[in-house]
């Protein structure tokens, strides 16, 4: 029998067409031989050469996957802490507080938050540059953390503590043998979700950049009110196609975590069936 026709499906794919449509026809003018993108001239990887050539872009880049790196680190670390702090308050009442404040953040404009960050600079009188971009991202990425992390930790059997507790661990053997093995995948998710955050931030690191220190998104943004190049259009493709490597990281390491949690129930459930 077959399948009924579903709108549904024609509407996931208009979704689909219509995000991924400009991003193709992005990468497909970055071999254009033509200097705009308009009319198409033949192909070439002239774009290609320019970029490589051009030293600022390059060490734009460098600093933006730098930020990106340690800023997404650094809130995994604090987020995961926090995400643990939340988890193991048994008042209610502070719990919903924490989680409402993170919350708050996570749908803040981004406007808000780079001039709140801006006017806190300037007042404590901290040069903007390097610093103070990191310090934003990392702000802003801790909620994302702590929201990748929580549900983890709230789906953790709580027998697992105690019986951890009973064999005589201490905390720091809790956390580091029961609790992270546990909470991995939401720590893993937290740390590229940040990641991302941070490489395509603009609104946050428009603000608080400065003494010459700048990121591909402000930069991008400086040069098209110059005009466009399609030199840009060759940075977009590459740094689409670092997105799509990310991705199939991200893939590939929960595919290896879940077949060893299996296997990791396997060999516990052998004894107990071997013992019937």
């Amino acid at each position: 029998m077959k399948g009924k026709f579903k709108w549904s499906n024609l509407y996931l794919v208009f979704v689909f067409v219509l995000l991924y449509l400009p991003i193709f026809f992005l990468i497909v003018y970055s071999f254009n031989a033509g200097d705009v993108m308009q009319g198409w001239d033949g192909f070439s990887w002239k774009h290609y050469v320019e970029l490589f050539v051009d030293t600022r872009i390059l060490e734009i880049v460098v600093n933006t996957f730098l930020v990106a790196l340690l800023s997404s680190l650094l809130a995994s670390i604090i987020g995961t802490a926090g995400a643990l702090f939340i988890y193991n308050q048994h008042n209610q009442l502070i719990k919903n507080i924490f989680l409402s404040l993170n919350n708050i953040l996570l749908v803040s404009p981004d406007v808000i938050i780079g001039a709140s960050f801006l006017i806190l600079f300037t007042v404590i009188g901290f040069t903007l540059g390097f610093t103070s971009v990191l310090l934003s991202h990392i702000a802003f990425s801790i909620p994302i953390v702590v929201l990748m992390v929580l549900p983890r930790l709230q789906e953790m059997n709580p027998s697992l503590v105690t019986a951890a507790k009973d064999l005589g661990a201490n905390n720091w053997q809790m956390l580091a043998r029961v609790v992270l093995p546990v909470i991995s995948p939401g720590i893993l998710a937290g740390f590229f979700m940040a990641f991302t955050y941070s490489l395509d931030d603009f609104a946050v690191t428009f603000f608080v950049t400065g003494n010459g220190f700048s990121t591909l998104s402000v930069e991008i943004y400086s040069r098209a009110r110059q005009g466009v190049s399609l030199e840009i259009n060759a940075l977009s493709a590459m740094m689409f196609l670092v997105s799509l490597l990310l991705v199939l990281v991200y893939y590939v390491i929960s595919k290896r975590s879940s077949k060893g949690k299996k296997r990791a129930g396997t060999r516990l459930v052998m004894p107990a069936t071997e013992g019937l």
